[in-house]
């Protein structure tokens, strides 16, 4: 933590400043979880210690709840999982995933105490819990909470009193950074990392935050001088100001501030309509934002249920609405486009689906960071979409971007950008071939496909990785 400083100032409260200059790419610091837990969705399918995805693991022999790569990660967990264990025998059953992450920080607490611990600069205990800002409703889940972990904690174990309790479950509620599995495509789990913490709020942030082989990283977007603010985006920034704003607000109790938000920057790109001599009206652009709301909804419950043509469909009629009224940076146009590609590609009707892509990632270049982790996911997912439907030129074009700005999110260390760099080769050979010999190139694609299975990704589950910083419960 020797690149950074704290700093304390009244309109933000504390955060953390460069003490030397950064450059896109550079890691400021890493740092491993003070504790961390996976999904109750996922304890059977993800490694208990590494979050890594196995379709085989290695059960804890004792509690049948833990589960493990083979014998050097269950031994690697044995000091974390040791309580826990005995705990989750006595008690019958696991409880969820907000009581095992507390209990963990509360038998770690116990055997260090609540000060600070090596290369940490906040302890636990100084955390900002926001239980003063609790409405009715989150209220009345804290005190459920309460009761299960109460259940949960061994009577022989150090006994915490209820607002220390209170302070821990408030920490995890706001302040849990999400965990992803070793591709870094899924969400698996969720975790308290003190020092990230301090990393104050920006719409249009210069770091980002990846969690890479165990730890997590701060990146820096690009130069950062001496003294600047490190800040990240604790939300998506494809939303308007005022929106952004708003859920700021509601999960993490403040008001932003950010230029963005308070010059409304890129709004009126997000709210764009059609241009030209026949502009549409406000009543018509109304119409057509509801329908676009309505059928968002309608879309939910049709990929909830996998019924993926019904998808399809309500696309396809949302798109004949939207076409002619809304601009092509348009967030509901963008939003209709990104599920209709997706699925397409799920469907392998890659023709379609790379004409959809391609509209998508055109308007998220005009609205993301340069550097944004989401835009590099979204360019390799048209590149790999367009690779399918064998458009070898602009697929190797949406890769080779895709593969710059993960350099810089994620680092070349990362599997996903190791994965990205195998595409780039392979479409850069390919892209030669067809310069070459179009006719011959398409024959021996042809053939080749024919021998292999196409490998797409997954139509996106719940637990897809969010574009925000941290885990809401």
């Amino acid at each position: 933590m020797e690149n950074v400083d704290v700093f304390t100032c009244e309109a933000k409260g504390r955060g953390l400043k460069a003490v030397k200059e950064f450059w896109a790419g550079d890691v400021i610091f890493a740092e491993r979880a003070y504790a961390a837990v996976v999904f109750d969705s996922l304890t059977h399918l993800v490694c208990h210690t590494c979050f890594k995805r196995h379709e085989k693991l290695h059960r804890c022999g004792q509690c049948k709840f833990a589960h493990y790569c083979d014998r050097t990660c269950q031994k690697d967990a044995w000091v974390n999982h040791k309580n826990e264990c005995s705990a989750i025998k006595r008690h019958g059953k696991a409880p969820n995933e907000n009581i095992r992450l507390a209990a963990r920080i509360m038998w770690r607490t116990e055997k260090e105490g609540g000060g600070l611990t090596e290369g940490c600069l906040v302890s636990i205990d100084n955390l900002q819990n926001h239980v003063d800002h609790f409405g009715d409703e989150e209220k009345k889940e804290m005190r459920v909470d309460l009761e299960s972990f109460l259940e949960f904690w061994p009577p022989d174990n150090k006994q915490f009193g209820m607002q220390y309790i209170s302070h821990i479950l408030g920490v995890i509620n706001c302040n849990g950074f999400t965990l992803s599995d070793q591709r870094g495509l899924q969400a698996v789990g969720v975790g308290i990392f003190p020092n990230l913490c301090l990393v104050n709020h920006d719409c249009w942030p210069n770091c980002t935050v990846i969690f890479n082989n165990g730890k997590i990283e701060l990146r820096a977007l690009g130069k950062i001088s001496v003294g600047e603010e490190l800040t990240v985006s604790y939300v998506d920034f494809l939303n308007v100001s005022e929106d952004r704003k708003q859920q700021l607000k509601k999960q993490y109790y403040f008001d932003c501030t950010c230029e963005h938000c308070q010059k409304g920057i890129k709004d009126d790109l997000m709210l764009a309509v059609k241009e030209g001599n026949e502009k549409p009206s406000k009543e018509v652009v109304k119409d057509v934002i509801q329908f676009s709301k309505e059928t968002l909804e309608k879309i939910d419950e049709a990929r909830t249920e996998g019924i993926y043509h019904q998808v399809v469909k309500l696309c396809r009629e949302c798109l004949d609405k939207q076409d002619p009224v809304l601009g092509d940076t348009n967030l509901y146009l963008l939003r209709i486009l990104s599920i209709m590609s997706e699925v397409l590609s799920y469907l392998q009707l890659f023709d379609e689906a790379a004409g959809y892509s391609k509209r998508m990632v055109d308007g998220y270049m005009k609205l993301y960071h340069p550097n944004n982790a989401q835009l590099g996911m979204a360019l390799m997912r048209a590149g790999v979409t367009h690779w399918h439907a064998g458009l070898i030129e602009a697929g190797h074009g949406m890769i080779c971007k895709a593969y710059a700005i993960l350099l810089v999110t994620h680092g070349s260390t990362h599997p996903i950008t190791k994965d990205l760099e195998a595409m780039r080769v392979q479409s850069e050979m390919e892209l030669r071939m067809f310069q070459e010999n179009e006719f011959m190139y398409y024959k021996m694609r042809e053939a080749a496909l024919q021998n292999q299975t196409i490998q797409v990704m997954p139509e996106p589950a719940a637990n897809e990785i969010s574009p925000g910083i941290f885990q809401k419960k």
